[in-house]
This record gives C-alpha cells, sequence and structure tokens, in this order.
C-alpha cells in the first residue's frame, strides 16, 4: 500500500507518522511518500519520521521528494494538509478583519474566505494530477476550510472524503468523562466542517443508549469550560456545539479578546521554529510533546480510521467525515458537504439517517450553506463582485459596509495568490 500526504513538509506530520507507525496492523502501508516544495522543512520532516518509523519497529519506507506527480504515481489513497501562503497568509486572515470588528479566524467569516480562494485552485490542480495518473485513488482532504475545498473535489468528479478532528477529539473527551473506551462512544454529530453540534452521544453504536443527557449533568462545567461557553447556554440548547460555535454565539466577545492578544497564527509560527530545531537532533526518534500544542489532536488515528475503512483493510464502521448531503438533510442542497457519521468503505461514505433537526441548528446550517454556494464560486471564477456577495451572505458579516470593507483588504492581502486580482 503506498500513501501519499500532499503539505508533508508540515511540522504536525510527525503526529500523523506515529498514528501511522502505532496503528501499522490497521493500515500496513509499504510505502509513505511526504510531497512539499519546501525542501529544507521536508528534509527535517521526513527525517524524524524515518527515525519514528524505525523507533517503533515499523517496516514501511518513508519517502521525501517536492515532485508532486512523482509522489502521487501510483498512490493508493492521498491524503491532502497544505496551507497556501503558509503561516504569513493565516496571519494577514485573522488580523484584518479585525480593522472591520469582525472575527479574524482562518476558516470561519472572512479569513476563512480568504483562505479557500487562495487554496481551491491549487487543490483542484493536484487532484487532476493524481487522476491523470491513478484514478483510482483515493483523496483525503484535511485542508481547511474543509467543507469548502472537499465539495471543490466532489463537484469536479474526485473520489473525495474531507476529514475533520473536532468530533474525534470530542469522542475522546467525552470517552473520558464517561469511563469507557472511545469506540464504545457513538456521536449523533450532524452539521457542516466547524459549524456542528453533538445532539446525542451513545454507548455502543448508533442504536445505542443516549447519555447525552447524563454527561452535561456530571460534566456540564468542564465541557462548558472547554467550549469557553456559559454553562446555562449548554443546559438551554441541551446540545454540546462544537467550539466554532463560540464565534457565532459569542462574536463580539470574541473580536475584543482576539484584539486584545498575539494571533494564533503568530504562536503557531513561533512554536513552527522551535519544533523544526527539534526535528533537526539526530537524537529525536518520537513526536515531541510541544507537538500537542500546535493542534489537530487525533488526526493521525482519524486519519488512519478513514483510509483503512476507504482502502477495504479495516478501520471503524462508523466514522464522522464530511461528504454529499444528498437526502441526508432535507433542508440543505443534495449537493452541500455535511459533516455527520457515515459507513466508510471502498466506495465511499453513506451517510447514516440523522434525526429531525432543531431549526435553531438549520437555520444556521442553511445560511452557511448558502455562503459556501458562493464561496466557492468566487474561488472557481473569481472576481470582485462574487467575493461581495460571499461575505455578504456570510452570517458573521452580513452587512455591505462590512462586506465592502473586507472585500477591499481580502484583494489587497491575497493578490499574489490570486490569479484574477
Amino acid at each position: 500500500m503506498k500513501l501519499t500526504v500532499v503539505g508533508g513538509g508540515s511540522t504536525y506530520t510527525p503526529e500523523l507518522v506515529d498514528g501511522f507507525a502505532r496503528l501499522r496492523d490497521t493500515l500496513p502501508i509499504e510505502e509513505l511518500v511526504l510531497v512539499d516544495p519546501a525542501a529544507d522543512r521536508l528534509e527535517l520532516v521526513g527525517g524524524l519520521s524515518r527515525r519514528i518509523f524505525a523507533r517503533q519497529g515499523h517496516p514501511g519506507r518513508i519517502v521525501t521528494t517536492g515532485d508532486l506527480d512523482r509522489g502521487v504515481e501510483g498512490a493508493d489513497a492521498v491524503l491532502l494538509q497544505l496551507r497556501v501562503g503558509g503561516q504569513a497568509a493565516r496571519e494577514r486572515d485573522e488580523t484584518w478583519p479585525l480593522e472591520c470588528g469582525c472575527v479574524g479566524q482562518e476558516t470561519t467569516g472572512a479569513g476563512g474566505l480568504a483562505k479557500a480562494l487562495r487554496t481551491v485552485p491549487v487543490v483542484l490542480d493536484i487532484a487532476e494530477r493524481v487522476r491523470r495518473t491513478n484514478p483510482d485513488a483515493w483523496i483525503i482532504d484535511f485542508t481547511n476550510p474543509v467543507g469548502i475545498v472537499t465539495r471543490a473535489l466532489l463537484r469536479a468528479g474526485h473520489r473525495a472524503v474531507g476529514l475533520c478532528n473536532v468530533a474525534i477529539g470530542l469522542q475522546r473527551r467525552f470517552a473520558a468523562h464517561l469511563g469507557v473506551a472511545p469506540a464504545e462512544v457513538h456521536l449523533d454529530h450532524v452539521g457542516l466542517n466547524h459549524l456542528t453540534w453533538e445532539t446525542g452521544v451513545r454507548l455502543g453504536g448508533p442504536s445505542g443508549e443516549d447519555v447525552l443527557s447524563k454527561l452535561l449533568a456530571d460534566h456540564g462545567d468542564t465541557i462548558a469550560a472547554d467550549l469557553r461557553l456559559p454553562r446555562p447556554v449548554l443546559d438551554r440548547l441541551g446540545v454540546v456545539p462544537s467550539y466554532y460555535l463560540r464565534y457565532y454565539y459569542a462574536h463580539d466577545e470574541v473580536v475584543r479578546e482576539l484584539g486584545a492578544k498575539p494571533s494564533r497564527a503568530a504562536e503557531v509560527a513561533a512554536m513552527e521554529r522551535e519544533l523544526l530545531e527539534m526535528y533537526a537532533d539526530p537524537a529525536l526518534d518520537e513526536k515531541p510533546a510541544l507537538l500537542a500544542r500546535r493542534g489537530g489532536a487525533f488526526y493521525s488515528e482519524a486519519a488512519v480510521d478513514l483510509a483503512a475503512s476507504l482502502l477495504g483493510d479495516g478501520g471503524s464502521p462508523y466514522q464522522v467525515v464530511n461528504t454529499l448531503n444528498g437526502g441526508t438533510l432535507p433542508f440543505l442542497p443534495s449537493d452541500a458537504v455535511i459533516e455527520v457519521p457515515a459507513a466508510v468503505g471502498p466506495d465511499g461514505a453513506a451517510p447514516l439517517p440523522v434525526p429531525t433537526v432543531d431549526p435553531l441548528y438549520a437555520g444556521l446550517m442553511a445560511n452557511v450553506t448558502a455562503y459556501e454556494d458562493l464561496a466557492l464560486d468566487a474561488a472557481l471564477r473569481g472576481g470582485r463582485d462574487r467575493v461581495f456577495r460571499a461575505l455578504l451572505a456570510h452570517p458573521l458579516i452580513g452587512q455591505y459596509e462590512y462586506a465592502e470593507a473586507l472585500t477591499d483588504r481580502l484583494l489587497a492581502h491575497n493578490r499574489e495568490h490570486l490569479a484574477w486580482v
């Protein structure tokens, strides 16, 4: 089995490699290819990755290359984890929206649109090159904004599934609260990428006992603190929103907080410099503890699970993924990409039935889906008016003065990445 990681020079790759090494019985990789144009980073990450495999006794071969076509040739699955523009672009995404009184975040709001505009054309080019060399390969997208990017891939006819670590992170936390193994916890997880709610927490599988109310009663204070939301909000909702919902439920509070401290991008950039210094140590043969603060917890385990199921070699029967809606959520278009539990196998991901969704969540999902339609149109066809329309449609913006000012700033900060500007 050959698996290729595009963006393999990321400082987070050793976490992924550690998962591949630990879970080799689930996903028996013979060749792992790390592709990245940043040769210096790739050499450091690749060296540590080989040492991790050696330490854990993994027999697979790790190859590093800056040649995308060579890297994806013959791959059974290609995992995308790229960041167009790097941390410098992320820094801008997180700062210029604040100048207009809007949330500055890399996947949500105006910053998320900027990332989509930079990313979608690049990802589609990569996917076309994968299809030319191996049309049967699966593409696993971990590149944000996952919902929009996955929708672009599926619309273009690629064999693609989107992956996010929010659900597996909550599953692990809930399992710890309940004192059970993570595999025993099934989430009634519904929404769009980075816009999801846990409407049930079941033990044993999709039809198991729902213990969400008990979980909230016994551990609501801890869960609320993790989400940085008041406990009474969780009690009134009766569900657990993802931490991204704080950008909607406490928008103005978040804007004030973000404006009063260094950006997350600046923190990550400093962390990456320290990590790369660690990776250069030839004695290091395991992922450093600092990597846990980098983000993406449990990403490696989710990626192994998904790849194993798609390639027919194992994996959990049900996984939370980003895939086509079809008729799963009847209030959304059939070609929308939703994030829900699905049965995953060699033919792809089939969403499980979802109970009727409360209008409180359905309305916001429909609004953000409409924004994603416009965002994808802007990413594919360009044009200032399309960017403005997408910003105006976003529920975190929604005022024409904000949309105008944000459009100007988005274009000014992204000219080098947008061919049509």
